[in-house]
């Protein structure tokens, strides 16, 4: 269908009376298929009415020397032709407004009052109440003219209010229509093109605004814009038709995002291929009525979509939002399903979201994303903690590698959030990858201090084949993000190579402290082997023959100690042990003898009484002087339980001397 106002034109009414022809062109009008059959007697009034007022004013300005008021002319002539169902009438080509001389002649019928004015308007018979408005319209401009209300200008005023709001009237029925046109389940095909009909109408009653204004009546005679009511409602049924969308609270539903954008597209679908097959046909084609539904509804779901990002939006929530701008929107699945092919057209749609809005909610998303990442590679940490360090699991070995899984996860992080960004744009892949190195840089140190904690409290011997499992990872994880994303390395090889040289020094401390530790256990061994053979019951000694011994014990013992000491041992407090004995065994006065043992049980308070008396024996006291002397010095002696490492004496078998008390 197409409307197309031909011409317009007016000129001064001639002084001759309507042809027969005229009025019969006229009676044809009132009886367009167009109408509802049912309402033609209204709109005959109507026109009828008009035409006796336009006698009334011709002749009002004929007796004030006039030549005519310019009052429009109008036929409006409908071309139709039949549709191939039915042989339906449908509008076909338009409304061609031409100009016609209708002379006024007197006939018989009185004018609508303003409440049946107002009856036709809520009846929805808007043909008929247009008629009579304009009629009303007409004939007050021409009173006024001709200043019938010089002398009462409140009566004026009145009808001129009555005018405006009947006009008012039909302009909120207009809108009304037009925001029930997608509520209903089926279209009402005759409304709409009586709707057509009507807006044609007025346009051509109110071609342009060159009208004198005279105060008071400003809106007298000016074009009452229905069409861009019509607009403003169709924008505002579209906004209406997204806000019903049900959207389900998070508390209700965690996915309520997801759920409620395809709700959207469901509905959105259903209305745009309702206007496709039964409101568009109702319409002429400059209407361009998919088009109109379209860019409102477009505009509409900007505002929604605006909306819905000032929410507090988690990751995934932002995620769901930007993939469905970018993939969903435009997509066969929404605005380029086939159903709605040709008539529904995105090419010339403008951005959804603005540039700006655009950027900030990616924006958001990667603020997002950021506590996203941080928490995946934490976990990842947590499970090396508990599942690994914690219950002392062996790493893998594989080509004779110790391996550690460590890489491939942070690798299948990183490409999983780069792939699902990328989907959405080249720059937010990017960024997600900017992203992820970033906290990956500050994940490795994080994760090398909780190594060096727990290999430091737990001494576990594991630490070597973790230390080594972790080195390959680093490795790897260099070498993989260099192959498969194209990064630059440099600075994740300068932390991969901070946290080896920390490692290697933390394994040679380890090994070095083993080693000293080693070096001590045989320290240790060699004394107390040593004092074992040498406080055995042996054959009675001379006293040179003491002396001799005592020197060469004292000279085994600096030999034996500095040789193990210079090897890393640090047992100093073995020292005095042998040097103890061999001092009792070759002193010459007894009560010297006192003093060397004092010593020996202070320097090694682990020695037993039997270990005394052995001595004592070696050096070849009686019992009884062996007996005092022991009670003189190490009467208070408690025999330890061996489990300080300092013990020396607690792991040495004493020698059975028979015991004087």
């Amino acid at each position: 269908m197409e409307l197309n106002a031909r011409s317009i034109t007016s000129e001064p009414a001639p002084p001759t009376n309507n042809t027969e022809e005229e009025k019969m062109e006229v009676a044809s009008e009132l009886n367009s298929p167009t109408m509802h059959s049912g309402n033609s007697g209204f709109i005959e009034r109507g026109i009828k009415t008009m035409l006796s007022f336009r006698k009334s004013r011709r002749s009002l300005s004929i007796e004030k020397g006039k030549e005519g008021t310019g009052t429009w002319k109008r036929k409006l002539s409908w071309r139709f032709s039949k549709s191939s169902e039915e042989n339906e009438t449908t509008i076909c080509n338009g409304v061609e407004v031409i100009s016609e001389k209708i002379e006024a002649e007197s006939i018989q019928g009185k004018p609508l009052s303003v409440m049946e004015i107002h009856e036709l308007i809520q009846k929805r018979q808007l043909l008929e109440a247009f008629a009579s408005i304009k009629y009303l319209e007409d004939e007050l401009i021409a009173e006024r003219d001709a200043e019938k209300y010089k002398d009462n200008p409140q009566e004026f005023v009145r009808k001129y209010k009555d005018v405006d709001l009947l006009y008012n009237s039909i302009t909120n029925m207009i809108q009304s229509i037009v925001l029930e046109t997608l509520e209903h389940p089926t279209v009402e095909d005759t409304m709409l093109t009586s709707l057509v009909t009507l807006i044609a109408r007025e346009e051509a009653a109110h071609p342009n605004t060159g009208i004198s204004v005279h105060s008071g009546s400003d809106l007298f005679g000016i074009p009452r814009k229905w069409r861009e009511e019509w607009m403003a409602a169709v924008n505002e049924s579209t906004r209406k038709r997204i806000q019903r969308v049900p959207m389900p609270s998070k508390e209700e539903m965690s996915s309520w995002l997801v759920l409620h954008l395809d709700l959207l597209q469901k509905h959105l679908c259903e209305d745009l291929l309702k206007i496709k097959l039964s409101v568009k046909k109702c319409y002429p084609e400059e209407y361009q009525v998919c088009d109109t539904y379209v860019e409102a509804f477009h505009k509409a779901i900007a505002s929604h979509l605006e909306d819905l990002s000032q929410r507090p939006l988690e990751f995934n929530e932002l995620y769901t939002l930007l993939d469905w701008v970018a993939n969903t929107y435009r997509s066969e699945l929404f605005l380029g399903h086939p159903d709605l092919k040709p008539e529904v057209k995105t090419e010339n749609l403008t951005l959804l979201l603005t540039p700006a809005h655009w950027d900030k909610l990616k924006n958001d998303y990667i603020a997002s994303a950021k506590g996203k990442i941080k928490s995946y590679f934490g976990n990842i940490l947590r499970l090396e903690v508990t599942e690994k360090w914690e219950k002392e699991v062996h790493p893998e070995v594989k080509e004779n590698f110790y391996h550690s899984s460590l890489s491939f996860d942070i690798q299948t992080i990183i490409a999983e959030h780069m792939k699902i960004s990328g989907e959405i744009s080249r720059s937010l892949e990017m960024k997600m990858l900017e992203l992820c190195l970033a906290e990956l840089y500050e994940f490795m140190p994080r994760f090398g201090e909780e190594f060096v904690v727990w290999s430091t409290a737990q001494n576990s011997p594991l630490f070597a084949p973790y230390f080594a499992a972790y080195i390959n990872s680093f490795h790897d994880l260099t070498s993989g993000l260099e192959t498969a994303f194209k990064v630059n390395t440099e600075e994740l090889q300068k932390i991969s190579s901070a946290l080896t040289r920390n490692f290697t020094n933390i394994f040679w401390n380890k090994l070095r402290t083993k080693a000293q530790e080693l070096l001590r256990n045989i320290h240790k061994y060699v004394v107390r082997e040593y004092i074992t053979q040498v406080i055995k019951p042996r054959r009675k000694m001379n006293a040179e023959t003491r002396q001799q011994v005592s020197e060469k014990m004292n000279r085994e013992a600096r030999i034996l100690n500095n040789t193990l000491i210079d090897q890393g041992s640090d047992s100093d407090w073995l020292l005095p042990a042998i040097h103890h004995i061999a001092n009792i065994i070759g002193e010459k006065k007894k009560d010297e003898i006192k003093e060397y043992v004092k010593e020996l049980c202070q320097d090694y308070p682990d020695i037993r009484k039997e270990h005394v008396l052995a001595v004592l024996a070696l050096r070849g006291l009686g019992r009884t002087r062996r007996a005092a002397i022991f009670r003189q010095v190490c009467h208070r002696l408690e025999s330890p339980d061996g489990g300080d490492g300092s013990a020396l004496f607690a792991e040495i078998d004493a020698p059975v001397i028979i015991s004087c008390f």
